[in-house]
């Protein structure tokens, strides 16, 4: 059985009432993992649910999710009247606040961590340390894009949070878990969507200040057929620079061009990162592929896992 406790701003503990519904998502990045729950209404929420700031979701002794409380709302419905509570994993701070424009002339991940991570109060984990020079973070940016950034370029890998609320420094790929299913496999529903739309075949960087034009191809997509171009203004850009931007926006724009979304009819199936090895011979459907959204949820109908897998 899940339960919530809430935290308050002055140190107030609560765990609400037997839950009617909840939904909890995962992935691990951006968009930011996140929770709703509903519960009977019980009158000592009066003092506690305007000043919540902070939830745990436990499920056998285990966190399950840590994060902050965005909103709460009372309904009166003919379940009665009911308490939802909605929040989002603890990557929602860094996504909520800027950072100030800063250029780092030769920047460490302690002092990217030191200056828009730890701040916040957010424990983190250095599996990956990495350096990189002339790295410039743009004023209006998250705190979250001035560390994601920063991993990206200089260390290959996206930061993530743990569902206890601990950031990541360290790829999180290939965790070694796997969920195998089979024909066999108590399936509740099964999407497959491949998409060409909107993949980039080529990025075209144009430095008019220096006169310089910079191709960026996708080569295995323009192999078979495509063409989507598109053309990026960077004044002042290194040979890196470009390089960079061109082949992160070729990546990003191929993330969801497979995608296989999956039902499965328990809770908490996998996370993201996990790997799900599929062997659906009347689908003609094989092979291994990571987890990159995981939605556990609880309501009339029973409890249940979506997935959507794709490959990294």
């Amino acid at each position: 059985m899940l339960s919530i406790r809430l935290e308050t701003w002055d140190g107030a503990e609560y765990t609400l009432p037997v839950l009617v519904r909840w939904d909890l998502e995962y992935t691990g990045g951006v968009p930011c993992d996140s929770m709703t729950a509903v519960c009977l209404y019980d009158p000592g929420m009066a003092e506690v649910l305007p000043k919540a700031t902070r939830f745990t979701a436990y499920r056998d002794g285990g966190i399950m999710l840590r994060g902050v409380v965005d909103t709460y709302e009372i309904s009166l419905s003919r379940q009665g009247l009911l308490a939802s509570i909605e929040g989002r994993g603890m990557a929602a701070l860094l996504l909520d606040n800027e950072s100030e424009a800063l250029t780092y002339g030769r920047a460490l991940l302690s002092e990217i961590l030191g200056n828009h991570v730890l701040p916040y109060g957010i424990t983190v984990d250095v599996r990956q340390d990495v350096s990189g020079g002339g790295y410039a973070v743009a004023s209006g940016s998250s705190q979250w894009k001035a560390l994601h950034s920063f991993t990206h370029r200089y260390g290959g890998y996206d930061p993530y949070f743990t569902s206890e609320g601990v950031l990541v420094a360290g790829p999180l790929w290939g965790s070694g878990k796997m969920l195998r299913i089979c024909d066999d496999s108590p399936l509740l529903s099964l999407r497959k969507r491949e998409s060409r739309y909107g993949v980039i075949s080529q990025v075209l960087i144009q430095d008019k200040v220096q006169g310089v034009r910079h191709p960026v191809v996708n080569r295995e997509f323009t192999r078979t057929g495509g063409q989507r171009r598109h053309v990026l203004y960077m004044p002042r850009s290194t040979a890196e620079d470009r390089r960079y931007t061109g082949e992160y926006q070729i990546e990003q724009s191929a993330l969801e061009q497979l995608e296989i979304d999956l039902e499965l009819p328990l809770p908490f199936a996998a996370m993201p990162g996990d790997r799900v090895e599929l062997s659906l011979d009347r689908l003609h459907l094989t092979g291994t592929y990571e987890v990159v959204r995981s939605r556990s949820r609880m309501d009339g109908d029973g409890e249940r896992t979506e997935l959507t897998v794709s490959r990294r």
